[in-house]
Formats: C-alpha cells, sequence, structure tokens
C-alpha cells in the first residue's frame, strides 16, 4: 500500500497548488493584471532544426506540449494499473469501469440534451465527461481518515479509467486533417520504440529521444500532440534486467520522476492559463445558454447519477463488491466529486472550440463553477457520512 499511498498524498498536494494557480488566474484576468496575464500567454516561443519550424504561442506549447507529458504520466499509470494495479483482475476493475462509464455516458447525454439542435456547440459533448483526480484526490486529503483507503483507491482508478476513456475520446472525435507524411513517420518512430521494448533496451533516456520525434510527428499530422504522451507510455517496458542482471523497472522509474514534474510545474501551469475567465462580461442570462447550462448539470448532476448509479447497480447485481469499510452514503460522496472536471475539462474544450470568444468564456466559467460546488457538496457529504 506504500506506493497508492505515495501516489495519493502528491495528487491531494496537486490538488491544493492547482486551487492557488487557479484563483491567482481568477485575480490576474480580472483586474488591472489583465494585460500582463494575457501578455504572456502570447509569448511567441519558437525552436527551428533545419527546415523543421515549430512556432507557437506560450499557450500552446503547454496545451500541445507540457500536456503531452501529463499523457505521457497518464500512460505509465495506465499501463502499470493494468499489468499488476488494481486494473489487472476482473475483480478489482470492475467496479471503477463500470462507475466510470456512467460517469463519462450519463455527463454527455445532459450535454447533448441541451445542444442537439447546434452544430457548432454539440463539438463540446465530452466537456462533462471527465474527473479530474489532483483536485479530487486533494479534496478528499481534507477529509483525513475519515474516508477510507478503498474508497480513495477507488476514486483514484476510476478517474484514471476517465482519462484513459478520455484519450479514447480526443484520439476519434477531435483530430483534425491529417497528413499523411507526418503520420508515416510518427508510426515509424512507434514501430522503433515498440522494437527496444521487444529488445529489451532499459535506457529511459533512449526512449525519450525516439518519443520526441514521436511527439513532433503527431503534432505535424492532424492528431493531438498529446496522444503521443500515451503512445510512448505504452512501449516502456516495465520490467528489464540491468547490466548485472537485476530486475529493475524503467516505467516506475519515469513514472516517479515524472510525478512531480506533473504535479508540481505541468499541471499548475496549464491551470493558471487556462482558468483565467474574465467575469466581468459574462451574465446569469448567459450563464442559463444551453452550453454552460450542458457542462453544469452534466458535471454536477450527470457525473454524480452515471457513477452511484451504474454502481449501486453493479454491486446489487453482483457484478462488484461495495469498497471495503465504506457506506452508501461515502460512495455517493466520492460520486459528487467526480464532478470535479477541471483539467481534462478544460483541456477539451480547447479542442472542442475554435477560440474562447465563441461562448464568451462561458464554457470555462461554467466547468469552474460545477467542480467548485461538486468539490464541496461532495466534502460535506463526506464530512457527514460514516462508515459501515
Amino acid at each position: 500500500m506504500n506506493f497508492i499511498e505515495s501516489f495519493i498524498k502528491k495528487e491531494s498536494s496537486a490538488g491544493i497548488l492547482l486551487m492557488i494557480t487557479t484563483c491567482l488566474a481568477l485575480l490576474m484576468s480580472n483586474t488591472i493584471l489583465e494585460p500582463y496575464y494575457s501578455s504572456f500567454l502570447h509569448v511567441p516561443v519558437s525552436i527551428q532544426v533545419g527546415s523543421l519550424h515549430l512556432d507557437k504561442s506560450l499557450y500552446h506549447w503547454v496545451n500541445d506540449g507540457l500536456m503531452a507529458i501529463f499523457f505521457l504520466l497518464i500512460g505509465l499509470e495506465v499501463k502499470r494499473e493494468i499489468l499488476e494495479g488494481h486494473l489487472s483482475s476482473i475483480s478489482q476493475v470492475t467496479l471503477p469501469v463500470v462507475a466510470a462509464l456512467g460517469g463519462m455516458a450519463v455527463p454527455a447525454a445532459v450535454y447533448v440534451y441541451f445542444n442537439a439542435g447546434d452544430a457548432t456547440a454539440i463539438n463540446g459533448w465530452a466537456i462533462p465527461t471527465a474527473t479530474d483526480i489532483a483536485f479530487a484526490l486533494g479534496i478528499l486529503s481534507l477529509l483525513g481518515k475519515r474516508v477510507p483507503l478503498s474508497l480513495k483507491i477507488f476514486l483514484m482508478a476510476l478517474a484514471i479509467i476517465d482519462d484513459l476513456g478520455a484519450i479514447v475520446i480526443i484520439a476519434l472525435f477531435y483530430t483534425t486533417e491529417l497528413s499523411m507524411t507526418s503520420i508515416a513517420i510518427a508510426g515509424v518512430s512507434l514501430l522503433v520504440l515498440v522494437i527496444m521494448n521487444y529488445m529489451g533496451v532499459m535506457k529511459k533516456s533512449a526512449y525519450m529521444i525516439v518519443g520526441l520525434v514521436l511527439w513532433v510527428g503527431v503534432l505535424k499530422s492532424g492528431v493531438h500532440a498529446t496522444l503521443a504522451g500515451v503512445a510512448l507510455a505504452f512501449t516502456i517496458p516495465l520490467l528489464a534486467k540491468d547490466e548485472d542482471g537485476q530486475s529493475i523497472s524503467p516505467l516506475k522509474s519515469m513514472e516517479h520522476d515524472l510525478h512531480y514534474w506533473v504535479a508540481f510545474l505541468i499541471l499548475p501551469l496549464f491551470a493558471f492559463a487556462n482558468a483565467g475567465v474574465n467575469v466581468s462580461g459574462i451574465s446569469v442570462t448567459q450563464m442559463g445558454e444551453a452550453v454552460p447550462l450542458g457542462i453544469m448539470l452534466g458535471l454536477f448532476l450527470g457525473k454524480q447519477v452515471g457513477v452511484f448509479g451504474f454502481s449501486w447497480l453493479a454491486i446489487k447485481l453482483g457484478l462488484a463488491k461495495m469498497p471495503e469499510g465504506s457506506s452508501w452514503l461515502q460512495l455517493y460522496g466520492v460520486a459528487v466529486l467526480t464532478g470535479i472536471g477541471f483539467t481534462m475539462s478544460l483541456f477539451i474544450v480547447s479542442l472542442a472550440f475554435e477560440s474562447d470568444d465563441l461562448f464568451q468564456y462561458t464554457d470555462k466559467l461554467a466547468i469552474l463553477l460545477a467542480s467548485f460546488v461538486s468539490g464541496v457538496v461532495g466534502y460535506l457529504i463526506l464530512r457527514v457520512a460514516r462508515r459501515v
């Protein structure tokens, strides 16, 4: 359990830091500091190697570059959990998988219900399907021993499956026009990585160098660049032999090394870059329009109904067991916390809609409000809930 407890501790700390950077972004975007905030996000950053020229704003480097490292970490976590963790057996994986499916299907249905008639707005159907593991575990950390470890593990597994679902959604539904040359480069890079894994290459630096070529190929292909991180992760060997014949784990080593960078730099920087919503021009009437309403109700109501409802059904049908030492009310409280979409929801917004001006920032504000309400209500429920 040491690895699980360590993981939860890191994610909890990251959640608290995310809250701070989000508040800072909101403060800067709604005060006289707004011009400085905007200028910071639009600082041009260029890299040129021969004929290869990457020219993007700092905002896009965060979303396309640094977030690829975040997805690399997600991929490593998913692979480890599938091979030897809490997703490695049917009995362990059933409840979080069923809960995650409900937590994606119901919020998407809620959003579609409000936006089915708008060809542009419907692109955001996946926004309320995500759960932010850092924020959710950050809330749980405030409750201490009031919440059994089994429920924290359940939430962690559910969020990881949720992230995997988001990856599939991004790959299938948020891909633009494709460049076959770039796809070919990415494909060859991925093949090289697979061969390296098969041959027992254990040097993390070798995987990262080829992975960088893979990322550039995916970036230029039209498929979102963050998916390169996931593809790279699945090629990192879980077990290998060093020069002395001793067993080592390049995957666990890389996962451990990346955790701190992702938790304490990449995600806070992403939050700072994406959560700066100028609320001065947003009215209550605007927040009642289809897009923000679909997001808010999808995250706050859709998530809890989907996660708790599907979990209840799976347990009652005997397909899964209640997390050890927990009650129905505690399970419901955790289901409410899954309405904290934040990181992944904000990320999907950047893919679904061409610009922030399209819906006057109401989509991002809806994510922040729904995530805040889900966090507060979930916390209060778990605070008063008692164990079995």
